[in-house]
C-alpha cells in the first residue's frame, strides 16, 4: 500500500472548493444583514416622520417624505429578498461542497487507519522475529 493518500490532490481540490463555498455563503450573508439593517433604518425613519402639520407646506413636505421613505421601503424590502434568495442559494452551494468533501474525507481517515494497522503489524514482526531470536539463543545456550 502506497503512503500517501492516492486521493489527496482531489480532497485538496474539493476542500478548496468547499473553502470559496464558505466564503460565499459569509459574504452573501454578510450582505443580507446589511441589507436588513437598512429596511430597519427606513423603517424606523418612516415611523418617525411627525403625524401633524402646522400648515399646507409642512403636510405636503410630510407626505413626500413619507411618499419617498415608502418607496426607499419596498426598494430594500425587493433587495432584501433577492439578497435572501442568494444567502439561501449560496448555503445550498456550501453543503454540496461539503458532501462533496466527506466522502473523501473519510476515504483518506481509512487510508490512514490501515496504514497504522500496517505499520503496528510490521513493528509487531519484527518484535516476534526478535523474540524467537532470543528465545533460540538462549535455548542452545542452556545445552
Amino acid at each position: 500500500m502506497g503512503r500517501d493518500f492516492p486521493l489527496a490532490g482531489l480532497l485538496r481540490l474539493r476542500r478548496l472548493q468547499q473553502d470559496s463555498a464558505a466564503g460565499e455563503l459569509a459574504a452573501a450573508n454578510a450582505k443580507l444583514r446589511r441589507t436588513s439593517a437598512a429596511r430597519s433604518e427606513a423603517y424606523d425613519s418612516l415611523a418617525a416622520t411627525p403625524l401633524e402639520a402646522a400648515d399646507p407646506a409642512t403636510l405636503n413636505a410630510i407626505a413626500a417624505a413619507r411618499a419617498s421613505s415608502r418607496s426607499m421601503l419596498a426598494d430594500l424590502l425587493s433587495a432584501e429578498a433577492l439578497d435572501s434568495a442568494a444567502a439561501s442559494s449560496a448555503q445550498t452551494e456550501f453543503h454540496a461542497a461539503r458532501a462533496r468533501s466527506v466522502g473523501l474525507e473519510k476515504l483518506e481517515d481509512k487510508h490512514t487507519e490501515a496504514l497504522a494497522v500496517e505499520d503496528l503489524r510490521a513493528e509487531q514482526t519484527v518484535l516476534d522475529e526478535l523474540a524467537g531470536t532470543t528465545w533460540h539463543r538462549r535455548q542452545k545456550e542452556a545445552l
